[in-house]
Order: structure tokens, then sequence, then C-alpha cells
């Protein structure tokens, strides 16, 4: 599939398109420059087609068209966004727009407020995913517009809704196409960026300096585990900020081996890294003044003769010790290793790390909010803040190391990898055992747990992508 995607604020690059589709709140679009917008044949018949409840979803309205011009939809948004939903109403993008990837589509997003306008990018970006392997590619042009209250909103949007979209198609790969291996060629290629500097460890050089979590999650694939860490640091920039992402590109569950239909869909456990290397490729192209570093812990946990087994006892880049009791949680070993190693070399005033942790978190927070966990109470409030800003959902999981270290110990080392009760609040108990690692650093550290908002529908979303922009002041 080659579909390209770009923002405008001319009227005129609306012209000769073979659908249109345009979204926002039923008042909006009863806006008369909406109406403007429309063909004759279709004016008269708009207001009924806004007619009907939109529902928690929105919903949707099609007019068919003799001529270029062949259709004509209204996607009616949801009047309802409660307290912990962004008023972007971004997350129905998606679902609603599906329907329009013509030969050449038109996309009209009318705003409620200007403000909505980047998770409304975003929402468009995550709504035209770019990845296929079908055996009769097509090629279509997406031409998108933002209408504020005043007219066509523009902005350095093209940046972060390329990112979103690498970052659903990195998620999207198939793990025979994008391994570990794969995955550090595409990363080198973004260190490529005037200004970047990429480093890179493979499976000697992680073994020789003591990322035992890594080393021991990839040490039975076919290809070699590796740690990438690039930097940006332009010139008078201050804060430091470290973006932290899981990186395994296939997850089996190791010797402790997921069911049948609990592996598909495992090529998705990279999506943490995904979005962490798309962000860092935004910023770097809106030449954020800060200086940012972005750790890829990328693996694939695969099974063999060398594979990591239950009983095993490892030691991570933090010095700490591991009894491994769960090969399939994994995630944390690699990201453990991650983080010890940013705040080592990095001292980061701000340490973000996102992953495909836990099953659990959808049941702590759902499948469109992220869950946090977060050692600072301004930050985790700035995050839940930005999701709502960006569209990239999070909400707080219970921040309490002393009531969840219990549930790792160990009678021959430092902790275990896997819960023992998991009835008690198992996503901050993963998250916390990432948090053993970081030793006595005193910085501020938040934890994003995207195991069901990093895909939807058998595609990847992008998430975390906007959220990680907007926190650095580059979104929302």
């Amino acid at each position: 599939m080659s579909q390209t995607l770009d923002f405008t604020t001319d009227l005129a690059d609306l012209e000769g398109v073979h659908s249109l589709q345009i979204i926002g709140r039923r008042d909006a679009l009863a806006r008369a420059e909406v109406l403007a917008l429309l063909p004759p044949a279709v004016r008269a018949a708009w207001p009924g087609m806004l007619k009907g409840d939109p529902g928690d979803s929105g919903r949707t309205a099609t007019t068919w068209l003799e001529g270029t011009l062949q259709k004509v939809t209204a996607c009616v948004l949801p009047e309802v966004a409660s307290r912990h939903n962004s008023p972007s109403r971004a997350w129905c993008y998606p679902r609603l727009l599906a329907a329009g990837r013509n030969a050449r589509n038109a996309v009209v997003a009318v705003l409620d407020d200007n403000t909505h306008a980047f998770a409304a990018a975003c929402g468009i970006a995550r709504s035209f995913p770019t990845f296929s392997v079908r055996s009769k590619p097509t090629e279509s042009t997406v031409v998108a517009m933002l209408l504020g209250p005043a007219g066509p909103i523009g902005g350095e949007l093209q940046p972060a809704v390329a990112a979103v979209r690498r970052a659903a198609h990195l998620v999207d790969s198939p793990p025979d196409m994008l391994g570990p291996d794969a995955f550090v060629t595409t990363a080198r290629a973004i260190g490529a960026f005037k200004g970047v500097s990429v480093h890179v460890l493979r499976r000697h050089d992680l073994e020789a300096q003591g990322f035992g979590g890594i080393a021991a999650v990839g040490r039975a694939a076919v290809q070699e585990p590796a740690l990438v860490v690039l930097d940006w640091a332009p010139q008078g920039a201050a804060d430091k900020v470290c973006w932290v992402g899981k990186g395994i590109t296939y997850d089996t569950g190791g010797l402790s081996l997921k069911t049948k239909t609990g592996m598909p869909g495992m090529k998705t456990d990279m999506g943490g890294a995904a979005a962490v290397l798309a962000a860092f490729e935004a910023a770097v192209a809106l030449e954020v003044p800060v200086r940012l570093t972005a750790v890829l812990c990328i693996a694939e946990n695969a099974i063999g003769p060398a594979a990591l087994r239950p009983d095993d006892v490892i030691t991570m880049y933090s010095g700490k010790t591991v009894e491994v009791n769960n090969t399939d949680a994994e995630g944390r070993l690699v990201l453990g290793d991650g983080v010890a190693w940013a705040v080592k070399h990095r001292e980061p005033d701000v340490l973000v790390d996102l992953a495909t942790l836990t099953g659990a978190q959808s049941m702590a927070t759902g499948k469109l909010h992220a869950s946090l966990y977060c050692n600072d109470e301004a930050l985790e409030a700035k995050a839940v803040d930005a999701g709502k800003r960006s569209g990239d959902l999070v909400h707080p999981l219970p921040f309490a190391p002393e009531l969840f270290r219990k549930e790792f110990a160990s009678s021959i080392a430092d902790m275990k990898n896997s819960v023992k009760d998991r009835a008690n609040a198992q996503s901050s108990c993963a998250a916390q055992f990432v948090g053993n690692h970081m030793g006595e650093w005193a910085g501020r550290w938040l934890h994003v747990d995207l195991a069901a908002p990093a895909h939807s529908g058998g595609r990847g979303t992008g998430f975390g992508v906007g959220l990680l922009l907007t926190l650095i002041g580059a979104g929302a």
C-alpha cells in the first residue's frame, strides 16, 4: 500500500478528490463554512445526514454522487466527552474514517477549538495505515485539512503525523520482516540525521558490559538482541529527557510458552520502542530545544536450546540479581537494563519508559487509556493532561513501591521477575520491577504501559508518539 497523507490550509487542494469525509461534532458540521465545502447536490441533504444520535462512538452518513466526487460522508463525533476523555474525541477517528481509503480522498476535521488540532492530526494519521503486503498493491492520496472556528489551521503538524504513521507501520510489520536486525537498521537510519548520534550494542557487547536482562531474553533467537541509544543535544538545551522503549519484536513467551490463541499478535510487543523511535525522529525534525536520549531495548523472545529458563538467575545491568520464574515476563527484564543504563550514563531530569508490558493493563485502565506509574505527582498530572490534549489517553495506577516490592520476593536472589499474587495491582507491580533497577537516582520517572492502546482492529495505532511530543512541548 502506498498512501500519502498531506495536510493543507488551501481549500483548492480539496478539489478533484473522489471522496470527501467531514468529521466533527454535529453543531460544528452545520457551520456555514462547512456547507460551503459541499457540492450543491449535497447541501440539501446535509441536515438530514447530521440527524440521529451519534451515541458514544459516533456515526456516519454517506451521500453518493455522479462525477469525479463520488461520495460525501458526514462523520459525526459523539457529544459526550467525560473528564477522563479527550475533548477532541480523536479516539473515534479511525473507525469513522475507515471507509475513506479511496484512490484520492479528502478529510476535513471541523474543530470546536484550535487546541484540538494536534490530537485531530494524530487521529487522522492513525486512520490511514501504511503497511500492506497484499498481492495487488494500491496507491492512494489523502489530503487533510483542520478547520477551526476561524478557518484552516496550519502549523508544524507533518513531523508528528509522519511519526504516528511510522510507529504504526513498525507495529504492523510481521516478525519475519522486522526482527532485531531490521529494527536496528531502521534506528541507524534515523541516527543519520544531522546532530544525532547513535550507538548500538549487540549480543557480545551486551554480555560483556553486564546487560543480563536484554542478553538473556534474546539469547535463543537467531538475530542478536540489541541496545540502541540515540542522542539529540542541540546547543543551549538544558533539560535532559530520556525515553526508554521495550522492543520485543516477537514474544513467544519463551519456555513459559504462550497458547495458540495468546501468541498471534505478539509482533506488537515492540510498540513502546516503535513510539520512542518515531517520536524521537519527529522531535529532531522539529528541533526541540531539549537534550533528548532514546534508548531502545530490542530482542526476540524465542525458544531453543539456549533459551532462558525458569529457575535461571541473571544479573541485571543494575547489579541486582533476578531469579526467573516466568520467561513470559521478559519485557521488564529488558526495560530494567534500559532504565539502569539511562540513569547511570545520562542522568536525565525526566525519564519516561514505554512498554506493552502487561495483559493486565487493559483490565486496569481499559483499551484506550494506557496505564501510568509515576513517582512524581506533578509529572503524573502533566502526563494525564498531555494525554487529553494529544488524544493518547492515559490514567494513573497506584504508585506505592512499598506495597508491591514484596511480590517479587526470592529466597536466593534479590528478586523474582514475576509477581506472586496476580490479584495485587499486577500492572503496578510490573512497573515497580522496572523501577527497582534505577538505584539511588532521584529524578522524575514516568512508566507508560500501552499494551492495549498500541493496537486496535488488527492494526498498530502509533500510540505514544503524540503523548511523548506533547510532554516535551512539541505537541498539543
